[in-house]
C-alpha cells in the first residue's frame, strides 16, 4: 500500500517568526483535528529547520524535509548544504529536481542521479521531481519527456534504492501560474509515469511508489484531484504558506 503524502515546499519565503507561527499553526491543526493516514512533510528554507523541527517533535506522520541537497557530501563548496547536514537537524525528506532548480541553477538529470543518490546515502527519502514546460506539453511530447528525466535519474538505480524513491509530477506551466493540470490530466500523466516505471522495475514496485501532483494545488481542487487512482497527494507551494489552507489540502483524501 503505498503512502498518502502532501508536502509543503515554502521556497524562499517567510522570515524566522513568519516561519515560526506557520509551523505552530500547522501543528496545532494537525493535532486538533485529528489528521490520520496522511504523511506530511514540511520543507521549509535550510534557516529554518532547527526551529521548525523542534515545532513539529514527535507529532506523528509530521516530518521535516530540505528543499534541495548538494551532490557533495563535504568540502569547499559555499553556500552548499550537504545531505548528511540535513539528516543531523532532523530532516527526512529532500526535494530533489525541482522545476525551478533545473530552470535557474541548470540543473542536469546527470547531477540530480548524484543528489538522489548522496540523499539515499544518508537515509533521506528524495521527492524527485519531473515535468514539462508549456511548449513541450504544446507539442504533445510531454510524456516521452518526463519520461526521459525519469530514465536519465532514476533507471540506474538498484530496485532496493529505487524503492525509497518518492516521484512528485508538477506541469510546469502550471505552477505559480494560477493555471492548473485538470485532474484527469494529472491522472493520465501519473498513470503515464506509473507504467514507465513498472517497465524498469516491475508493477509491483510501481504500485507502491507514491506519486504526488506539483501544479498549483489548493483546497478548491485537492479532493478531485487526489480522487484520482495513481495521485497519491501533492507536492504544495503557495498553498503551503497558508496553514488554513496546506490543513485543508492534507484532508482532501
Amino acid at each position: 500500500m503505498r503512502k498518502k503524502i502532501v508536502a509543503g515546499n515554502w521556497k524562499m519565503n517567510l522570515t524566522f517568526d513568519e516561519g515560526q507561527k506557520l509551523t505552530t499553526e500547522i501543528v496545532n491543526m494537525y493535532k486538533d483535528e485529528n489528521i490520520k493516514d496522511v504523511t506530511v512533510v514540511l520543507n521549509p528554507p535550510f534557516v529554518h529547520l532547527f526551529p521548525v523541527k523542534k515545532l513539529v517533535g514527535d507529532t506523528p506522520n509530521l516530518f521535516l524535509g530540505g528543499q534541495n541537497c548538494s551532490d557533495k557530501a563535504s568540502g569547499a563548496f559555499t553556500g552548499e548544504t550537504s545531505a548528511p547536514m540535513l539528516k543531523s537537524f532532523g530532516a527526512t525528506y529532500v526535494i530533489i529536481g525541482h522545476s525551478e532548480r533545473r530552470e535557474y541553477f541548470n540543473e542536469s538529470n546527470e547531477l540530480l542521479t548524484a543528489k538522489v543518490k548522496q540523499a539515499l546515502e544518508n537515509g533521506l527519502t528524495p521527492i524527485f521531481c519531473c515535468g514539462e514546460p508549456l511548449e513541450i506539453r504544446e507539442a504533445g511530447t510531454h510524456e516521452d519527456y518526463v519520461k526521459n528525466q525519469l530514465t536519465e535519474s532514476l533507471f540506474g538505480l538498484s530496485d532496493e534504492d529505487f524503492a525509497k524513491i518518492v516521484i512528485a509530477y508538477e506541469p510546469i506551466w502550471a505552477i505559480g501560474t494560477g493555471k492548473t493540470a485538470s485532474s484527469d490530466q494529472a491522472q493520465e500523466m501519473h498513470k503515464a509515469l506509473r507504467d514507465h516505471l513498472a517497465s524498469k522495475y516491475g508493477q509491483e514496485a510501481a504500485d507502491n511508489t507514491s506519486i504526488l501532483y506539483g501544479g498549483s494545488c489548493n483546497p478548491g481542487n485537492a479532493k478531485d484531484i487526489f480522487s484520482k487512482a495513481d495521485v497519491d497527494g501533492g507536492l504544495i507551494g503557495g498553498a503551503s504558506l497558508k496553514s488554513r489552507d496546506f490543513v485543508d489540502i492534507i484532508k482532501s483524501f
